[in-house]
């Protein structure tokens, strides 16, 4: 996948509001693989939502997305299966980890679709990131920033094009922002692929191309 479109892309939640100003919404915009794009927004402007729709996992919105001028509400199940597994990694703002199971039992859980990363590989980035110790820990008991960091490291365990971070630091520190950035930039390198990550305060420390208001 090389282009995400969105065409007048607007919640329905806010379609009978009065217009306000945004880069995103009602807009024309394409994100570009290989390209690291922050989205910056007020607390609920709807930058879940953008997330969301466009990892299909919601279609409460007016107007068109488009991954490569192919309309995705023309796809079907197992199409988005497909692109889900191969082209859009996500991060959402809940995190959606399993709490019963061990920190590696989740990233096997996720890694084990497509054998994308070597353990050693998640090893070592839970290392940088300074939760190995939680490794057979369950998910639900460690610290909602150790959970964090978890879940970006989830979130790199399979091949993408693009990858969809939702406020992926909120509850992380200056030092392990910056570690995380890393992490995320250098495999985004190797994959070519885009970055698309949202804030509303805290952003991740990375060098972007562009930064939308949304």
């Amino acid at each position: 996948m090389e282009k995400i479109r969105l065409e007048g892309v607007l919640p329905r939640v806010f379609a009978g509001d009065t217009p306000r100003p945004s880069e995103v919404w009602r807009g024309d915009v394409t994100f570009r693989r290989g390209e690291t794009v922050l989205v910056e927004a007020a607390s609920g402007a709807g930058k879940s939502s953008m997330c969301a729709y466009i990892f299909g996992s919601r279609t409460d919105y007016e107007g068109r997305i488009l991954f490569n001028g192919t309309d995705v509400s023309t796809l079907r199940p197992a199409e988005w299966q497909q692109v889900r597994r191969l082209n859009l990694a996500y991060l959402p703002q809940e995190l959606s980890l399993f709490p019963e199971l061990t920190a590696w039992e989740n990233l096997q859980l996720k890694n084990g679709l497509t054998d994308a990363v070597t353990a050693r590989r998640a090893e070592e980035w839970l290392t940088r990131l300074g939760i190995i110790d939680r490794r057979d820990y369950p998910a639900g008991k460690m610290s909602i920033g150790q959970q964090q960091r978890l879940a970006i490291v989830r979130a790199l365990c399979m091949p993408f094009d693009f990858i969809i971070l939702d406020e992926p630091v909120s509850h992380l520190d200056e030092a392990n922002n910056r570690i995380a950035a890393e992490i995320i930039a250098d495999e985004a390198r190797r994959q070519g692929a885009g970055i698309i990550s949202t804030s509303v305060g805290n952003h991740l420390l990375l060098d972007y191309q562009r930064i939308l208001s949304l």
